[in-house]
C-alpha cells in the first residue's frame, strides 16, 4: 500500500516535501527507544535562548504571596516539596516520609525544616530563608515547626498548607501545634501561580514551539502498522533531539473515542483517525498540544464532526475575553455542539469533560474553564482549549492549543490547525 497526501510537514525532521505514507518500512523499536533514530538528526536542541526564572522574580513570588496572605488573614504558609516550593523557592526536593518544609510566615525571615543527615544537601539548594531547622530520626519535625513559628511570635494563628500537602503533615502539625487552626493555603499559592509573568510566558512559548517541531517530524514518519508504543517513542526521541524531555502520544481508530485512550495494543490501519496528545518541559514550564488527523481517506462523518470541533475551538477563544468568567469559556464552546445535535451537557456523542484547564508549571493546574466557575479571566492566566467530540465506539477528534491572556484578550500560544490536512500553518 502506498497513500499519499499534499504536503503539511514543512522542515520535519530537517527537510521539507510531500508527506508520504507507506506501507511495511520496518521500524527498529531499539532505536526508538534509545532516542538514537538517525531519522531526526536534522533536529537540533532550540534552547539556547532560554532564560530561566531568577531570584529576583522569586522574591516578587514571595511579596505577592504575603499581600494575599494578609488578604486571606493567614499568618503563614507551609509548603511541602513540590511545584509550589520550585515556584517559590527554586527547591526542587523529592516527596518521601521524611519531613522537609518550607515556612513563609506573614512577618518575619522564612525558615526550613529538613532532615538532620540532609541537612548539607538542603543548605546547598535553600535560598529564601537561612533559618534551617533538623531533625533526627527519632524526633518529631513538627515540634521544630510549631517552634519556628512561636519564634516568630505565633503562638496561635491560622496556617495555610498548599492544597498537595500530604495527611501526615497536617496530621503532625495538628497534633504539635493544637493553638493554631489550618486551612487552605489556594488562596495565596493558585492566587500566585495562575497569573503568569512576562518571563513565564516566554518559557511556556518556548515549550510550544519546541512540541511543534516534534509533531511536524514525527508526523513525517507515520506509516501503516506503527505501533502506539513506537509513536510514543517516536515523540521522546523527536524532544530530546529538540533539547528538552517531552513526548508525544496516539490513539488509532475506535481506541481515540476513549478519552485518554486505551491500554490495548492497536496498530495503525489504512483508514484510521489518529488522534494526538503532546507536550514536553522548558525550564519547568509545559507545552500541551493535542491534533486530530485521518491516515488515508477520511469518512464524510469523521470530515463533519471535525470541521465542527473546529468550529468549538473558535468559539471558546472567542469568548475568553478579560474580566469574562471562566465558565463562558465552556459554555461558548458546548453552544457549538449543541446546536449541531450533539450532547447535551456532558453527554455522548458530545464533550463529556471541561474545555480547558490551566497550565503552567504544573500540565493541569488552577483555573479551569468549566461550567460554574465564575472566576474571573485575567491578564496572565493561561489555559489549554481542548473542547473534544467523543462518538463512542468509532473515534474522538480533539484539537487542543492554549493562549494567554493579557489586557486587550486572549492570544494563542499555537495557531489551530488550519484543517483536516493540514495539523500546523505552514
Amino acid at each position: 500500500m502506498n497513500l499519499r497526501r499534499r504536503s503539511f510537514i514543512k522542515g520535519a525532521a530537517g527537510a521539507a516535501g510531500a508527506y508520504v505514507i507507506s506501507g511495511p518500512a520496518a521500524v527498529a523499536p531499539l532505536a526508538l527507544l534509545s532516542g538514537q533514530d538517525s531519522r531526526f538528526t536534522g533536529l537540533k536542541p532550540m534552547i539556547s535562548d532560554v532564560v530561566p526564572i531568577g531570584d529576583e522574580e522569586r522574591r516578587r513570588r514571595i511579596d505577592k504571596a504575603r499581600r494575599l496572605m494578609a488578604g486571606a488573614k493567614l499568618d503563614a504558609v507551609i509548603i511541602e516539596g513540590g511545584t509550589s516550593l520550585v515556584y517559590f523557592t527554586g527547591v526542587n526536593w523529592g516527596l518521601s516520609e521524611r519531613t522537609f518544609l518550607w515556612v513563609l510566615p506573614a512577618k518575619g525571615e522564612p525558615g526550613w525544616i529538613a532532615p538532620k543527615f540532609e541537612e548539607d544537601r538542603a543548605r546547598e539548594q535553600v535560598r529564601f530563608g537561612t533559618d534551617v531547622r533538623t531533625w533526627e530520626e527519632d524526633e518529631d519535625p513538627f515540634r521544630l515547626i510549631v517552634q519556628m513559628l512561636d519564634d516568630r511570635g505565633l503562638r496561635t494563628g491560622r496556617i495555610g498548607l498548599e492544597e498537595k500537602t500530604r495527611f501526615f503533615v497536617f496530621d503532625g502539625l495538628r497534633r504539635a501545634g493544637a493553638g493554631f487552626e489550618y486551612l487552605s493555603a489556594d488562596p495565596v499559592t493558585a492566587g500566585c501561580r495562575m497569573i503568569k509573568s512576562p518571563a513565564e510566558i516566554a518559557l511556556m512559548q518556548k515549550a510550544m514551539d519546541i512540541t511543534v517541531a516534534a509533531y511536524r517530524a514525527v508526523f513525517a514518519l507515520i506509516r501503516e502498522g506503527m505501533t502506539k508504543s513506537e509513536f510514543g517513542a517516536l515523540g521522546q526521541a523527536a524532544h530530546r533531539a529538540l533539547g528538552v524531555t517531552g513526548g508525544l502520544s496516539a490513539e488509532f481508530g475506535e481506541h481515540s473515542s476513549l478519552p485518554h485512550g486505551s491500554i490495548k495494543p492497536r496498530a495503525l490501519r489504512s483508514g484510521d483517525n489518529i488522534q494526538t496528545d503532546g507536550g514536553c518541559g522548558v525550564e519547568g514550564y509545559r507545552s500541551d498540544i493535542s491534533r486530530a488527523l485521518a491516515f488515508g481517506k477520511p469518512t464524510d462523518k469523521y470530515r463533519r464532526l471535525w470541521d465542527l470541533e473546529k468550529k468549538a475551538q473558535e468559539a471558546a477563544f472567542r469568548a475568553a475575553k478579560p474580566d469574562a468568567p471562566c465558565e463562558a469559556v465552556d459554555a461558548a464552546a458546548r453552544k457549538v455542539l449543541t446546536d449541531a445535535g450533539l450532547g447535551p451537557d456532558y453527554k455522548v456523542p458530545g464533550l463529556p469533560h471541561r474545555t480547558g484547564h490551566g497550565i503552567g508549571m504544573d500540565g493541569h493546574e488552577w483555573t479551569y474553564l468549566v461550567r460554574g466557575n465564575k472566576r474571573p479571566m485575567k491578564p496572565g492566566m493561561c489555559f489549554t482549549n481542548e473542547p473534544m467530540i467523543i462518538v463512542p465506539g468509532e473515534f474522538g477528534i480533539r484539537l487542543e492549543d492554549c493562549f494567554y491572556m493579557t489586557e486587550d484578550g486572549a492570544r494563542w500560544f499555537t495557531k489551530p490547525s488550519p484543517s483536516l490536512d493540514q495539523p500546523f500553518v505552514s
